[in-house]
């Protein structure tokens, strides 16, 4: 027998209660988990339902492994054999498996990647006549967007997601047909397919959705607030047969509409199925008392909601800080220095998270943790100095710093294209090993090797006889400003991207990138030359790389910072939490402001951010706030200026700590 004496009253409720739709609404670090595994082995254990006729669905696998790990360590493996754990796409692929032949599909289907996904669009488009180019990438995500929400190839003109006057959607309209009959032809489906074509198969064939409810009379599901309409769909095609539907979610994190997910799923839970039981789980068992009291007080702002205060049995003397700054870069500095008091009284790296809304927040970050010498990984993104065009910039300046860098010349000796080959590089790599001299002096020296790219070869060579002079004369921001401007990156970049908004972050890099620079030369003063810079961005670079080999247990938290967005960071915890940003126009996010949307998914992003901090949080805003090159007047975010005066948090002026002079304080 499984004993439940070890759940809270609400949790042996959840557990317990097997019989009919159940909605079980728990809230940040409630024991979600614990509760859904306790209560499948009371069903196999102690109600002896046989487990084949259970089944779990999750989003993610990561979560139906745990699930899974966690059933067996409570029943055994022999007790839990026939189990089914799975996410939805598995499941799926469970049904089409066996079903997809009545679509008119072989047996044997493919699954097809990205890559064979982009070339079918690739050949659409081809063969599309338009005068505008259209980015693959574009067209493919808008046929996942379709088939997410059920629009088939047939349905998308007549609905309200065509416009008629978008070059795009007509496109769009062209190719999603040409995909799905090439998909059809090869006898392969991609990854959005899967759903879709299992509603499809239930909504023409409810025999076979009856066939399947009858199979797993059990049915649960996690993080129900997450769910899109197919897979709402599929929900009821898999009840059909009975109303034993036990749903887990928590409506105040539901964040993730971008994605599809709808939110009147949890919200109209009783209505969809009647005579459903709710049990609130609302002790939390991560975060001390006074986190949970800000977290209350900021989503019950939020109108269209369920019920539910969280509470906790851990108690704290110390509140909630709300930091305010001078502008960016004092911020990352104020976050920085706290960081490396933690750590030399002892702390763990790695129970430390930087929270933000947007990645365009990270650049100042990362620039004075570098410089700081405090390890990081950023989760879902990628570090400034990994991304291409950045290391295009920074083999530059390698080249610059270090002629002889051989690896670097032969990443930029082309970029900007200079049409110089394989065959032209070959010939002076072969003279080099004749000479002993190094790639750029062989060139400078030889340029008559390669007779028709004299010009280009030459040109090269002078650049960067040029930018030697020019970062030996000028500040380090100014000079990279204008080896950028002499050999027109943006246009490169531009040239080099089909899609606008694409072109336009990789040029937002390169800003990020002298933006970086500017702070190394107020953090070095006069003395910053181009050696420090490269030498620090390197040796950094080289430090990351070694300590992610020698890294082998993915179980431990490394001894690390975590800098990730609100929406990576949902469903993990840590000690303390520097949540980033808390201003208008970011959090809220501009966006969400200016045209007049509903902000209820922002607070409850905010509500996610503050629940992820077990002991200590820190909230911080800018004075003014760097916008790509530009300062930006700033004021602290509605989500906690309303709650000033409620004695939730320490608000402080940490203006005249750090760089900041007094005047640049009072400014």
């Amino acid at each position: 027998m499984i004993s439940l004496s070890g759940l809270n009253p609400q949790q042996r409720q959840a557990a317990e209660t097997v019989e009919g739709p159940v909605l079980i609404l728990a809230g940040a670090g409630s024991g979600k988990t614990r509760t859904l595994t306790y209560r499948i082995a009371h069903m196999v254990d102690n109600l002896e339902i046989p487990p084949s006729q259970i089944l779990g669905v999750s989003f993610t696998n990561k979560a139906a492994k745990e699930m899974r790990e966690r059933v067996h360590s409570l029943l055994g493996r022999r007790k839990s054999k026939g189990v089914t754990l799975s996410t939805f796409h598995s499941l799926g692929v469970k049904i089409l498996k066996s079903e997809i032949t009545k679509l008119g599909y072989h047996r044997n289907f493919s699954i097809y990647d990205t890559t064979d996904q982009m070339s079918i669009v690739r050949e659409a488009l081809k063969l599309y006549k338009a005068d505008k180019n259209f980015d693959r990438k574009i067209v493919l995500s808008k046929i996942g967007y379709l088939k997410n929400r059920g629009i088939s190839a047939e349905d998308f003109a007549n609905t309200r997601h065509f416009n008629g006057d978008d070059p795009y959607d007509i496109a769009t309209e062209y190719v999603y047909h040409f995909y799905q009959d090439k998909l059809r032809f090869y006898n392969a489906i991609d990854f959005d397919d899967i759903l879709f074509l299992v509603v499809k198969l239930f909504k023409e064939f409810p025999d076979v959705a009856r066939t399947w409810s009858e199979k797993f009379q059990y049915i649960m599901i996690d993080e129900y607030q997450d769910t899109n309409t197919l897979q709402f769909q599929l929900t009821l095609g898999l009840t059909l047969a009975h109303n034993n539907l036990c749903v887990v979610g928590d409506d105040d994190q539901s964040i993730y509409a971008f994605r599809g997910a709808d939110v009147s799923n949890i919200l109209g839970f009783e209505k969809n199925f009647p005579g459903a039981k709710v049990v609130k789980l609302e002790e939390n068992y991560r975060s001390v008392m006074p986190v949970l009291s800000l977290a209350n007080h900021v989503i019950k702002e939020n109108k269209n909601r369920r019920e539910k205060t969280l509470w906790s049995k851990k108690q704290s003397s110390n509140l909630p800080e709300l930091w305010l700054t001078g502008d960016t870069d004092h911020e990352a500095q104020a976050v920085v220095e706290d960081i490396l008091k933690h750590q030399s009284d002892g702390g763990h790296l790695g129970d430390i998270a930087i929270l933000y809304r947007s990645n365009t927040q990270v650049p100042p970050l990362e620039d004075e943790l570098r410089m700081s010498q405090i390890p990081y990984t950023i989760v879902g993104g990628q570090k400034l100095y990994e991304r291409k065009e950045v290391k295009d910039l920074l083999a530059y300046l390698s080249v610059i710093h270090n002629p002889a860098d051989q690896m670097a010349t032969r990443r930029i000796l082309n970029v900007p294209a200079r049409g110089i080959g394989t065959a032209t590089l070959n010939k002076f790599l072969e003279k080099s090993q004749e000479t002993k001299l190094d790639l750029f002096e062989t060139m400078r020296q030889h340029a008559n090797l390669a007779s028709g790219k004299f010009n280009s070869i030459n040109e090269f060579t002078s650049l960067i006889d040029w930018s030697r002079t020019i970062f030996a004369e000028r500040p380090l921001p100014e000079a990279i400003g204008l080896l950028v401007e002499r050999i027109d990156f943006f246009s490169y970049i531009d040239k080099s991207y089909d899609n606008a908004k694409q072109a336009e972050r990789r040029r937002n890099d390169i800003m990020f990138f002298i933006d970086s620079a500017e702070r190394f030369l107020k953090y070095k003063g006069p003395k910053a030359s181009l050696e420090d810079f490269v030498e620090k961005v390197l040796l950094q670079d080289s430090q990351d790389k070694r300590d992610e080999e020698d890294e082998e247990d993915d179980d431990v938290r490394k001894n690390e910072v975590t800098l990730m967005t609100l929406h990576s960071s949902k469903g993990l915890e840590f000690r303390q939490v520097y949540l980033i940003g808390m201003e208008e126009e970011t959090l809220p996010h501009k966006k969400t402001v200016k045209e007049g949307e509903d902000i209820g998914e922002e607070r409850r992003l905010c509500y996610v951010g503050i629940t992820r901090a077990q002991d200590k949080l820190v909230m911080t805003y800018c004075k003014e706030r760097q916008l790509f090159g530009k300062k930006t007047p700033r004021n602290p975010s509605r989500f906690v200026f309303t709650l000033m005066d409620k004695d939730l948090f320490i608000h402080k002026d940490v203006t005249s700590f750090g760089h900041l002079s007094v005047e640049e304080a009072d400014a």
